[in-house]
């Protein structure tokens, strides 16, 4: 699924991935239910944040 994607994500990729728009993947970056950084003005988000945001979402957490 994430194969097509480096280890590190831009939000464009994430929304993409996720199938969200850009304010609720700043919402979920916000409230810390997706883990991401600040790279100076950028958000960076790991492949393996996203894999473990998916699995607790399918766990029900």
């Amino acid at each position: 699924m994430l194969e097509n994607y480096g280890e590190v994500l831009k939000p464009e990729d994430v929304c993409e991935i996720l199938l969200i728009g850009r304010n609720t993947l700043y919402k979920l970056l916000r409230s810390k239910a997706l883990v991401g950084y600040r790279d100076g003005r950028n958000w960076k988000i790991t492949k393996e944040a996203v894999i473990n945001y998916l699995n607790s979402k399918s766990r029900g957490v």
